[in-house]
């Protein structure tokens, strides 16, 4: 750690904190995350599962692990620092995003995910606050809830913040998958859309409340283990007829709406994997690229940057002949590290946001706040009913949960997040920075 120099603390949480600094060695700047908890040995720390997964998972969308260091009882991860996380970019906007700019955002991050479902991971927590940027650049990242595709239980009982959580996590299905990660991404790419959340429940019951408001109740027809699954644990949807998606998000295009429909699917099974959505209609016309968008990634990025232009040709899920010809169904058919707390204001419901005559550069985040994006939710808060856990056959094993109870809060849902980020390295880099105890 010595050759580290301390800078400034960016955030922390009731598991450790991350602060800014400084590779007195090569210059570099970094985040180092310091976790409260005392281990005794190596083998202690390589058993954890945040550990395990960075082992296992190096790709240019997931921040990079650089180093892991244990020094007194007390363990450090070194990460490649990152400015800003999506949230921050999206409550500092004050103009609507184009679509190319949503395009290119929700591309970068399909892309981890593809390689992560591939690597037979699921990230569970997928969230703005999960998604670092760093001048246009998107990393996934925190996790600490991440789990193999083929794990069996148990689980831990809170997976992804309450708001990008998809309906089979909030009845408390036995079993879910990568699936879940779509869904987040449905809600996420259509607040990118409007700079407000799609589903902005207030609690867990009005949280199913908001979704029904939006999509309609759903029907043994769209989904009917969710139907039965509601059985299960005497819970009843309410009647909504649903509201579409285009009058939500009229700035989004007909083949952006049939994405966000597709990903927010009721049924898990209809939801995209995310090499599917990369190869959507949706992502065909990202050969061009906006004058905003085409930037490198900064040094302290801790990798070389390369043109956006040249993205669609260099990534994993680069469009070809076979994507372009992909069928899919018609839309008629249809910082990161940063001290700001984890906490969504629940007062920036009403304000109005221009559509830009230009494009934007993402800059860094104002310390002014003024006229900032708007994310509201209802004051409705329903309350479900005691539940109970059923039993299904398709996605993967999750232990027994508590009951719901309206306004209740998940751990995720503290300023924890800012001592989860989520990064990757080879296993070998592992014991470069192991420091004797």
């Amino acid at each position: 750690m010595e050759r580290y120099m301390l800078v400034k603390e960016l955030g922390e949480g009731a598991f450790g904190s991350v602060r800014q600094a400084i590779n007195q060695e090569t210059g570099e700047v970094v985040a180092i995350k310091q976790i409260k908890r005392e281990y005794d040995s190596w083998d202690e720390c390589l058993s954890l599962r945040e550990v395990k997964s960075l082992q296992k998972l190096n790709h240019p969308k997931i921040v990079k692990l650089k180093e892991l260091i244990l020094r007194n009882k007390l363990l450090y991860f070194v990460f490649e620092y990152m400015e800003q996380n999506l949230y921050q970019v999206i409550a500092d906007r004050k103009t609507l995003f184009s679509e190319a700019e949503v395009r290119d955002l929700c591309r970068q991050v399909f892309q981890g995910l593809a390689y992560m479902q591939k690597q037979g991971y699921f990230h569970r927590d997928l969230k703005p606050e999960n998604l670092l940027v760093t001048r246009g650049a998107v990393k996934i990242a925190d996790f600490g809830l991440a789990r193999e595709i083929n794990s069996r239980p148990p689980f831990t009982q809170y997976v992804s913040t309450r708001w990008y959580r998809a309906p089979e996590v909030i009845l408390q299905s036995d079993f879910y998958n990568s699936k879940v990660d779509m869904w987040a991404m449905g809600a996420i790419m259509a607040e990118l859309f409007t700079l407000r959340p799609l589903f902005p429940g207030t609690g867990e019951a009005n949280q199913m409340y908001k979704i029904c408001s939006v999509l309609g109740a759903p029907t043994m027809d769209s989904w009917a283990d969710g139907i039965h699954l509601a059985r299960t644990i005497n819970y009843q949807f309410p009647e909504f007829d649903g509201v579409p998606l285009s009058a939500l998000i009229p700035s989004a295009s007909e083949d952006a709406i049939s994405l966000i429909s597709m990903l927010c699917s009721w049924n898990p099974c209809n939801r995209p994997t995310a090499d599917e959505a990369l190869k959507h209609p949706f992502f065909r016309s990202c050969f061009y690229i906006p004058p905003s968008l085409r930037f490198r990634d900064a040094a302290s990025a801790g990798t070389s940057g390369e043109s956006e232009q040249e993205c669609y040709k260099r990534y994993h899920g680069a469009l070809s002949n076979s994507i372009l010809n992909h069928s899919f169904p018609s839309p008629n058919k249809l910082h990161a590290y940063s001290s700001t707390p984890v906490h969504r204001d629940l007062n920036r419901a009403n304000q109005h946001v221009s559509i830009p005559a230009k494009q934007f550069r993402f800059g860094p985040q104002s310390s002014n706040m003024g006229g900032t994006t708007a994310r509201g939710v209802s004051d409705t808060a329903d309350t479900l009913p005691h539940m109970t856990n059923g039993s299904r056959k398709q996605f993967v094993v999750q232990s027994r949960l508590l009951p719901l109870k309206a306004g209740e809060q998940g751990i995720a849902e503290s300023a924890d997040m800012f001592i989860r980020p989520a990064q990757k390295f080879h296993p070998a880099t592992i014991y470069t920075g192991k420091v004797a105890v």
